[in-house]
This record gives structure tokens, sequence and C-alpha cells, in this order.
């Protein structure tokens, strides 16, 4: 899944190719994409692209007069971009792409979703805040006024493990299960700690580890070419998705937790005492 490094990183480079330029034509071939009916999709053609926006893991096209065009490519998708376009309307059919967005030039691009479970979203708004899930939206971890107490504050009243609690969108906006699990073993932290516990101490850690882990990440992503964010990302993660390689930090074996969905990763010696957390869900560090 993008998140907010990958989405920031799409941010500019479509605020490079699309700000100044006319969608003539939005193309939908998996109707499941479309959250929203009025405006139609046809609202946008004909608008120029004024500004790109992020909130959290979604991007936004802000067009001159018109509605926004706001987008979550939630697990599977992606953005791919084109300099020039297929000729002729995209057929509907079993493969990946869901979408797609031509300009006066002949370049756009496309959404495309991999896999069985379709969650990749569009929606055509007047506010980006009509978009629920940007409504929900806690604070960006990156915004300048996003400071150590802020995140003290926002964490005082969690009783969920440090993990979820970073990826809660409406908790810290952004954050999902790649750089949460690269952030608490930057912080030196077990993503099974109870997120209230922290002493000021931790805090500060964390509150580090979160703001460096996303500002390293987004340094290595811009510039980069849509279509090689996601390697760009996976070769600069050290823990998350790396089980049984070693440590880059101690060279313990990385090791594994895995839920009905999903799954994380952690380094035992950095994190969790040497102790290696049972593998099963909801599991607690074992004695």
């Amino acid at each position: 899944m993008p998140e907010l490094p990958e989405v920031e990183a799409l941010r500019d480079f479509l605020s490079e190719h699309l700000v100044g330029h006319e969608i003539v034509r939005v193309l939908p071939v998996a109707i499941s994409v479309l959250k929203t009916y009025d405006p139609p999709l046809t609202a946008l053609e004909g608008r120029e692209v004024i500004a790109v926006h992020r909130y959290g893991k979604f991007l936004g096209l802000e067009t001159d007069g018109g509605p926004y065009f706001v987008t979550h490519l939630a697990r599977a998708g992606w953005l791919q971009w084109k300099d020039r376009l297929p000729s002729g309307p995209p057929r509907p059919g079993r493969g990946p792409l869901a979408l797609r967005v031509a300009l006066e030039t002949g370049a756009g691009f496309d959404l495309t979703e991999a896999g069985t479970q379709k969650r990749l979203a569009v929606y055509v708004v007047a506010d980006p805040a009509e978009v629920p899930g940007v409504a929900r939206l806690g604070p960006d971890p990156l915004a300048g006024d996003f400071d150590e107490r802020r995140l003290a504050e926002l964490l005082s009243g969690e009783r969920r493990r440090l993990k979820g609690a970073l990826r809660d969108q409406g908790l810290i906006a952004g954050v999902g299960n790649a750089y949460s699990d690269e952030i608490l073993h930057a912080a030196r932290m077990s993503p099974f700690k109870l997120a209230a516990s922290l002493t000021p101490e931790e805090t500060t850690r964390l509150y580090e580890a979160l703001r460096g882990t996303l500002t390293e990440a987004v340094e290595r992503s811009r510039g980069v070419a849509a279509g090689r964010l996601k390697a760009e990302k996976k070769s600069g993660l050290r823990v998350h998705g790396r089980t049984g390689e070693p440590c880059p930090v101690c060279g313990d074996t990385v090791r594994e937790v895995s839920f009905s969905d999903s799954s994380l990763q952690y380094c035992p010696t950095c994190q969790t005492g040497g102790k290696p957390l049972a593998d099963r869900r909801l599991s607690r560090l074992l004695k």
C-alpha cells in the first residue's frame, strides 16, 4: 500500500506533470472505483489542473473553478503515468486498469489495481472534506506544527498497542503497515507496547523516529518517477518485509507476527529485549 512518503512523491510528480494542463477525458473502466456520482466524472472534463494535494494517503487534484478529483490507492492500487496514452478508449475486462485520465497533450495516467479485493476509490467532490476518509484524518506527522507535545497528547489516552495506534488514520495521518514497522524499529520499541505507557524519554524517541523515518523516506522518493516508487520504497525498508534476514543494526534475525489480513516484522534484539513475540493474533511477549 502506498503510504505518506510514496503519496507525497506522487504529489510532487503529478504537480510537475499535471498542473497547467487540461483534463479532456476521464474514462472509468471499473465502475466499482467510483464512490460519488454528483458531481459526475464529466464535470472534470475541460478543467485545468491548478494544484495537486496530499491528505494523509489520499491524493487530490484541484481544478480551476471545478470539483476535486480525490483518490485513495488502497492496498493494491497504483498510478501509472503515460507520456502518450493508447489511442481509443480502454476496454473493460479482467485486467488491472480501473480508470484513465487523459490530458490535452495526449499524456495522462491510469489508476490500476491488482488482485481480487477491489478497494481503490475515486471521489469527485466540491470539497475534499466531503470524502469520509479525508474528514476523519488525524494530524499530518510532517506538518510544521506536529511537535513532540502533540504526539504525547495523541497517545496519552490510547489503550491500544503502538503498532495499531500508529496505523490509525484518525489518530495520525499517512502511516501504514510498512512504515509503522520501520518507525518502531528506529525507536527501539515493541509493536505491542501500550501507547499510553510511554515515558517522556520514550515519547521523544518515538517522535524522532516518526519524523526521521518519514522525512528520510520522502527525500529518498523525491524525484523518482511514479513507476519506480514501489521499488524505491522496498529498497529503503530495514525490517518490514524482511522476515528471516539479518537486522541491519544488530545482525539478529528479523521475525514476523502474522494476523488474518496482514503481518508485522521486528527485530527481537533491538525492540523486545531479545524475546520473540508469539506468532499468533493478539500475542504478547513470551515470558
